[in-house]
C-alpha cells in the first residue's frame, strides 16, 4: 500500500508553511483527518497496520484523542481487539476515561497517526500503563521522526518520511516571509 499516495489522493499532503504541535515549523504536513473521513482508506491503513502487529497477542488498541480515535478503531478491528482512546487531562498528560473498560496485564498497541516527536503517544501509553495495562508495541500510518523516536517497545510504521522541521528562531520559510500556517 502507498499511503503517501492515499494522502496526496484525499488532499491530505499539505505543503507550504506549518507549525507543529512541537511548535517546530516544516514545510510540509500530514492532515490524517482528510485522509481518515473516507472510510474504505481507513480501513485500508486499519488492516495495513494491523498486519505490521498480527503476532502481537493483543486486548485493545490505544489511540490518543482526537487524531488516534478513528485509527485505533480501524486498526482495532482488523486485529479483533477492542479500541480505546486517551484525552488530554488538562494537566499536560493524557487519561483514559473511566467508563472505558481496561484491566491490569491487558496487553495493547499503541497507534498514532503520525509520529513526529512521539510525545502524544508516549502520553497515551502512560496513561493505560498506569492502570496497569502493558504496552507490546506503537504503530503509525507515517514516521516522520528521522528514526529518532522511540518507545521501548518495537514501533513500525506503513511508511517512513524524512521532512525537515526547524526552530522557529532558525527557520527558513519565516526568514523567506512564507506565513506560518497553523493546522
Amino acid at each position: 500500500m502507498d499511503v503517501l499516495e492515499l494522502y496526496r489522493r484525499t488532499g491530505a499532503l499539505l505543503e507550504g508553511h506549518f507549525l507543529l504541535r512541537s511548535e517546530m515549523h516544516s514545510p510540509l504536513f500530514l492532515q490524517s483527518a482528510a485522509l481518515l473521513q473516507h472510510p474504505l482508506y481507513a480501513e485500508a491503513v486499519g488492516e495495513a497496520l494491523g498486519r505490521l502487529f498480527e503476532d502481537e497477542k493483543v486486548d485493545f488498541v490505544l489511540g490518543p484523542a482526537i487524531g488516534g480515535v478513528i485509527l485505533s478503531f480501524v486498526v482495532a478491528r482488523a486485529l479483533g481487539a477492542r479500541a480505546l482512546f486517551a484525552e488530554k487531562d488538562g494537566l499536560g498528560g493524557m487519561t483514559i476515561r473511566k467508563g472505558l473498560t481496561l484491566n491490569p496485564g491487558e496487553r495493547f498497541l499503541a497507534v498514532e497517526d503520525v509520529v513526529t516527536t512521539g510525545e502524544s503517544v508516549r502520553k497515551a501509553i502512560r496513561a493505560a500503563e498506569a492502570r496497569g495495562a502493558v504496552c507490546v508495541g506503537v504503530g503509525a500510518i507515517v514516521d516522520r521522526s528521522g528514526g529518532r523516536a522511540a518507545f521501548g517497545v518495537p514501533f513500525r510504521a506503513l511508511a517512513r518520511l524524512e521532512v525537515p522541521q526547524y526552530p522557529p528562531e532558525a527557520c527558513p520559510l519565516c526568514q523567506q516571509g512564507i506565513p506560518l500556517e497553523e493546522v
